[in-house]
């Protein structure tokens, strides 16, 4: 019985050889690399973050399967966010969205990106991600553990694969949606502001 490479090797000459595939030999292959390719920026958004440390290091080991940290949005392929977030993180987690480069993806953790959690009352808490970036996959839990993160990224690898991890057209396609929903909280001006000290209670936001 073969594992391992040679399985996977299988599985991709014969997924090349399919009549019924619904992707280019080309699409195929690019999508298995960047399968196989994924690099997380890290930055921590909300309580979750306390997770990846186990997640990425030596117990849960992550990079066995491909997944790596990144040190800047431009080396980032996937952007985790990881639990509440405010109005602030919100400003910056959009700027450095849209800094990464395509193709790329959100993972988003626990119920409060979902509707608000805990802070589902709280005034200066978004409700509902999905209102202000796209979303690729959600892992639940408050917070997941290492093994559920771990799963939701398996998870987001299969629809790279297969072609289905398309978020930025989204993106793309309905950003009067997007800035308009970002605009309503955030105001006209959506990006942070990095021109006053942030202990003033108008700075940064």
């Amino acid at each position: 019985m073969e594992t391992g490479f040679l399985q996977e090797q299988r599985t991709l000459e014969g997924d090349l050889n399919s009549e019924t595939s619904h992707q280019s030999s080309v699409d195929f292959l690019m999508n298995w690399f960047r399968k196989r390719s994924i690099f997380v920026l890290a930055y921590g958004t909300g309580c979750g973050a306390i997770e990846m440390p186990p997640t990425f290091t030596s117990r849960y080991d992550a990079e066995r399967l491909g997944i790596r940290g990144a040190a800047t949005p431009r080396q980032a392929d996937v952007i985790i966010v990881s639990g509440y977030c405010s109005f602030k993180t919100l400003r910056r987690i959009i700027k450095t969205y849209e800094q990464m480069s395509n193709p790329k993806y959100i993972l988003a953790l626990g119920s409060c990106t979902v509707n608000g959690g805990m802070y589902w009352d709280s005034y200066n808490t978004i409700k509902k991600l999905e209102d202000y970036l796209p979303v690729d996959m959600y892992v639940n839990g408050c917070m997941p553990r290492p093994e559920s993160i771990l799963e939701g990224f398996i998870e987001l690898q299969e629809e790279i694969a297969e072609g289905k991890a398309s978020s930025w057209k989204k993106y793309e396609d309905n950003y009067e949606f997007y800035r308009k929903n970002q605009e309503a909280i955030l105001g006209k001006k959506v990006e942070p502001s990095y021109e006053a000290d942030w202990y003033l209670y108008d700075g940064g936001l």
